[in-house]
């Protein structure tokens, strides 16, 4: 495949992420997985506006998290996000590390589907301009 379907992304949770203890709430797990998502979209050149021109919306109808370690405020983290399945559905997996050490902390991942955007319609299929930008013949 000539397209990269990998990124990564380095960042560090932000205080207003954090509870008291300076733990990084569970919603911002999410937060912190689109911002993976939207970089590797963008080097595909098919980001959330593309999508949207290209007439379809790519709404995430599934995600699913696995805490090994918790975030804390201020820890530099790597969330690196792959691009595993796009035959009928985008599924991306998703590893966040301790950048320093190198530490596995969380793994998940997220289904998005493709729906016409004037209909509203699902389709259970990848439209024709995903497989271009993916640079592969439609299976």
């Amino acid at each position: 495949m000539p397209v990269d379907l990998t990124a990564e992304l380095a960042l560090s949770p932000a205080f207003h992420d954090c509870d008291p203890m300076n733990v990084v709430w569970h919603g911002n797990y999410f937060k912190y997985l689109e911002l993976a998502r939207c970089k590797l979209l963008q080097r595909l050149d098919y980001d959330y506006p593309q999508m949207l021109e290209s007439g379809y919306l790519w709404p995430v109808v599934d995600a699913r998290i696995k805490y090994i370690r918790p975030l804390r405020f201020g820890q530099s983290l790597v969330v690196a996000v792959q691009l595993t399945e796009w035959e009928n559905r985008l599924r991306f997996e998703y590893q966040i590390r301790d950048a320093e050490t190198g530490q596995k902390l969380t793994i998940a991942h997220t289904i998005q589907v493709a729906v016409e955007a004037a209909s509203g319609e699902m389709l259970y299929v990848c439209p024709p301009v995903l497989w271009q930008k993916l640079g592969v013949a439609p299976q």
